[in-house]
């Protein structure tokens, strides 16, 4: 493990322990590790360098809007490559919440969770991508006599 220092003036430097507490780190080490690695997946998504990705798709919408729901549903349908599952929320006697998981290349995944939100009636959505790497595997999983596994993918998230 490498270590660096860094210098902050006291007031960030009492915000950020703060944080630290409300989020249950127990030392600075473990936050600033996570925040970098946040940021430097923003980065490798926005310059789209990962070609795959899993993500959370949420949104809201009013389920009395014209043939909304069936627009959703068919989109779904249509991109039944890219969704794995939907979970589908009623928060009152109009709006919905839905939460899609998704997986695939980045730029698939990220043009349908974009078209899914843009439908008329689509209130906030949010998408939240995750970079992962593709090895492709042929082995057993639980129970499965050993040489008598399916070939699979096996997604990891990169570190």
């Amino acid at each position: 493990m490498e270590r660096f220092t860094i210098s902050i003036d006291e007031g960030l430097a009492a915000e950020f322990d703060h944080l630290i507490t409300q989020r249950g780190y127990r030392n600075r080490s473990e936050a600033v590790r996570d925040l970098m690695r946040g940021y430097l997946e923003r980065e490798r998504l926005e310059r789209e360098e990962s070609t795959h990705s899993v993500a959370s798709l949420s949104y809201v919408y009013n389920h009395h809007e014209r043939e909304l729901a069936e627009r959703l549903t068919a989109l779904q349908h249509g991109h039944h490559d890219l969704t794995v599952a939907t979970m589908h929320v009623h928060l009152d006697h109009e709006h919905c919440l839905e939460s899609v998981i998704l997986r695939g290349q980045t730029a698939a995944v990220r043009s349908f969770a974009e078209a899914l939100m843009a439908e008329r009636g689509v209130r906030h959505g949010q998408i939240n991508l995750v970079a992962v790497e593709v090895e492709h595997g042929h082995h057993a999983h639980g129970y499965v006599p050993a040489g008598k596994g399916a070939p699979h993918l096996h997604l990891k998230p990169k570190t």
